[in-house]
């Protein structure tokens, strides 16, 4: 007999903090901060924050992804994800852009409360970013 929490879809309020850097032309680099739900299911939205160096100047980048985490329940062990979504950059002296990004990423036990991440991405260069996650789930998990 399945457990009340076992017939629910798992869902979740996420907050992360890391480091990004892009590799490109122009190549930037900084921490991040990321805020992201997990409705149910495996889907989780994401929207981004990383301030930093962009030669020598103030940037930023915002984005915003659609991810779908392959195992999201699971508490032991690192699990698979990937998204696409939208990013813009912006820096001072320098014309803003935006892109279609592109992302796969691997984090340690999407079903416990907190845990680490690593991202390889796409989208105006190659992002790597590496960082921790601080999950709330509902009373019943």
């Amino acid at each position: 007999m399945a457990t009340p929490g076992c017939a629910q879809a798992l869902s979740a309020t996420e907050a992360g903090v890391g480091a990004t850097v892009v590799l490109a032309h122009r190549s930037f680099w900084g921490p991040e901060l990321v805020v992201a739900r997990r409705p149910g299911g495996q889907g989780r939205f994401s929207v981004t924050l990383a301030g930093g160096d962009y030669r020598g100047t103030a940037g930023v980048r915002v984005a915003a992804d659609a991810q779908l985490l392959l195992r999201p329940g699971d508490r032991s062990g690192p699990e698979p994800y990937g998204g696409l979504g939208l990013a813009f950059f912006g820096a001072e002296g320098e014309r803003g852009a935006g892109y279609l990004t592109a992302q796969v990423g691997v984090e340690a036990a999407p079903g416990r409360r907190r845990g680490w991440y690593a991202e390889l991405g796409l989208g105006g260069g190659v992002r790597l970013s590496l960082g921790r996650r601080f999950r709330r789930f509902p009373p019943w998990w």
